[in-house]
């Protein structure tokens, strides 16, 4: 079931009121899990440099790309759809700009990664170096998925997936998508029917997503919301920055999101266990 589309909260991070950003981001938390980020600093160059070069990694021939397929870490490529978790140097010859697009796009993301997460801490009126004091920012588990959706959708399969229903694992998520539609939220997940909704495009914003994590951290007053891009007909291109805490990182209630009415509904656990686990599920290793 779906409704006309959605026009998620617009977050400014140029805005020097902190106070305000944090509040305005813990009420897109708490009511969307996701939102739009603005005002970034990410230039436009670097954006389109990535998505014009994981255009050029896409079109390689598949057997050039199965010599990356993924494997238990989590990194490589996986046919249909391709998930370069790596800003790897293997597509050296083939495509000779790979690793510096890659690696400056990176280093971007996590420093926009970096500046969001003390406003999260702010919004769960932490102190704004938390997230940094506890090492989740040491040495993080960020990774860099570069994701492809054909175009070509036969009668059999339309009203199918680009990518079937599902939550991010983990902390944060900071997507960049090349403007053609297809990604739908669900802000109801245990609800049903479930009541999709189109998120718009915003030139020049990147899309947040609050991911299981940082729910469970919350102790789900910041929810980590249901997604899904449907196949649409038109190839779509689009990349998502995980941003993780440090493997060692214990996760447990922020003492700020429970309380004698509301305990801790989840038991303390380190980040690489959590996501090794919740791979484990997804792949059955």
């Amino acid at each position: 079931m779906s409704k006309p589309s959605i026009c998620l909260p617009l977050i400014d991070l140029s805005t020097t009121d902190r106070a305000s950003t944090a509040k305005s981001i813990r009420q897109a938390c708490v009511e969307h899990g996701f939102f739009y980020l603005i005002n970034h600093g990410i230039n436009d160059f670097v954006i389109s440099s990535m998505l014009r070069e994981s255009k050029k990694l896409f079109d390689l021939p598949l057997s050039e790309k199965m010599k990356l397929e993924r494997g238990k870490n989590n990194r490589g490529y996986t046919p249909p759809y391709a998930e370069t978790l790596d800003p790897s140097s293997k597509f050296k010859e083939s495509l000779p700009v790979w690793r510096e697009t890659m690696e400056s796009y990176y280093e971007n993301f996590m420093n926009v990664g970096s500046k969001l997460i003390s406003l999260i801490a702010l919004a769960l009126n932490l102190d704004e170096n938390f997230f940094t004091k506890i090492g989740a920012l040491d040495s993080p588990m960020a990774f860099l998925r570069l994701l492809h959706y054909p175009g070509e959708i036969s009668e059999s399969d339309k009203g199918n997936y680009g990518a079937s229903a599902h939550s991010d694992y983990g902390m944060i998520t900071l997507l960049v998508t090349d403007g053609v539609p297809g990604l739908q939220i669900c802000r109801e997940k245990d609800k049903y029917p479930q009541l999709w909704e189109d998120v718009r495009h915003v030139e020049g914003a990147l899309i947040v997503n609050i991911g299981d994590m940082m729910e469970r951290w919350t102790n789900c007053t910041f929810r980590s919301t249901l997604h899904r891009v449907m196949a649409v007909g038109e190839e779509r291109y689009s990349a998502a920055f995980f941003l993780d805490p440090n493997y060692e990182c214990v996760v447990e209630c922020l003492e700020s999101c429970c309380s004698e009415t509301s305990p801790p509904r989840f038991p303390p656990i380190k980040s690489g266990d959590y996501l090794n686990e919740r791979f484990r599920l997804t792949y059955g290793y």
